[in-house]
């Protein structure tokens, strides 16, 4: 029988509704996140029927080995929080095998951010800012970037949060402090690393293809 005492807190009386109690929160955390993300693509679509060859010579400007190489790290890191999360569950011989995975998530997820930096620069380089400055002369192609900023900055806010939540369990492992059996934090950060990494597959296409793909 898995020990759980280590893990209830305050003011739960029993470990069952602690971890239903911490399932159900971070699903109406999710929830809220895929609402307020909808809002800003369902902006971006208003704004794409209204500007359609702006958005599409926009979307040309952008760096699409940038955006393809991000979006094969961030489904490899899924791949590995999976594991993580799943051998967590399984067996607590499983430990080492958790935390090297814990780490590889945390580590993809800052090659993630590494990659976006060089691709932030070379879109300032290319004056791909919206101002007075801005390269390109169609009506709307300002929009397009403006909402490119938004979203991949609040997306990357939202990744450098879980890279320090992965980084918190890994070094909890190597320090033989983290319970896996049953552990409610693995699967609530495991889920959360999920919505980032779903969130990007839709900013994706919306980013990196107009103009590309007809």
């Amino acid at each position: 029988m898995t020990d759980t005492a280590g893990l209830l807190r305050e003011p739960w009386e029993n470990f069952e509704r602690q971890r239903g109690a911490g399932k159900f929160g971070i699903w109406v955390f999710l929830a809220s996140e895929v609402l307020f993300f909808g809002a800003l693509m369902l902006t971006y679509t208003v704004c794409r029927i209204d500007h359609p060859d702006a958005f599409a010579a926009a979307g040309r400007q952008t760096n699409i080995w940038y955006g393809t190489i991000n979006t094969a790290i961030l489904l490899t890191s899924s791949l590995t929080m999976a594991v993580a999360s799943q051998a967590a569950a399984a067996n607590r011989d499983f430990r080492r095998l958790v935390i090297s995975c814990l780490g590889s998530t945390a580590a993809f997820g800052l090659a993630f951010l590494v990659l976006k930096t060089f691709e932030y620069k070379e879109d300032i380089d290319k004056h791909l800012v919206p101002g007075a400055q801005f390269a390109l002369h169609e009506t709307g192609a300002q929009l397009f970037f403006g909402l490119y900023w938004l979203v991949t900055g609040v997306h990357a806010i939202h990744l450098t949060i879980g890279i320090v939540l992965v980084i918190r369990l890994a070094l909890l492992g190597y320090l033989d402090k983290l319970q896996l059996d049953e552990n409610p934090e693995i699967e609530v950060t495991a889920l959360y690393w999920h919505l980032v990494d779903v969130i990007w597959i839709f900013l994706y296409p919306l980013i990196y293809l107009p103009g590309r793909v007809s």
